[in-house]
């Protein structure tokens, strides 16, 4: 239900005194020194992210497009790492979709079902029926986009 993806953030702010929000943004240019350039670099560096931040965040919130420049390989990892984190801190997948409503579909159930997504990011672009397949998912969140923080918002 969606209540308890909003009570386990609500909790989980309770619990651990924080609104901290872990981004796995992994950008292959920027790895620390130690880790390959590769698939497998990002990999273990994010495992570390998370060993290290696990009972210290809210939530996790990767961002899908630095796991697709990555290839098959990097959505693998993907679903490999949801596996890894706890299972009591939500999973927000920065997905950024909406389409027309059959690819919403679509789009809805490869990040839900198959990605273990807790909730996503979602653009109103394309209007209310690009949206209601997420929406359709009564135990999940979705979070609408209304203004970004980018220089050309």
């Amino acid at each position: 239900m969606l209540n308890s993806v909003i009570q386990q953030l609500a909790d989980n702010t309770a619990r651990f005194r924080t609104h901290v929000c872990v981004g796995l943004d992994p950008d292959i240019q920027k790895l620390p020194d130690g880790f390959a350039p590769n698939v497998n670099g990002v990999g273990a560096f994010l495992r570390e992210v998370i060993r290290a931040s696990a009972g210290l965040c809210i939530a996790y919130k990767p961002n899908i497009s630095f796991f697709e420049a990555l290839g098959i390989p990097g959505l693998s990892l993907l679903a490999d790492l949801r596996a890894e984190c706890p299972l009591d801190v939500p999973w927000i997948i920065d997905a950024k979709r909406g389409d027309i409503g059959n690819t919403s579909a679509m789009q809805a159930r490869f990040l839900f079902d198959h990605l273990g997504a807790d909730a996503v990011t979602l653009h109103p672009y394309m209007g209310e029926d690009s949206l209601i397949p997420f929406f359709d998912y009564k135990d999940k969140l979705s979070f609408v986009l209304a203004l970004t923080s980018n220089p050309g918002a």
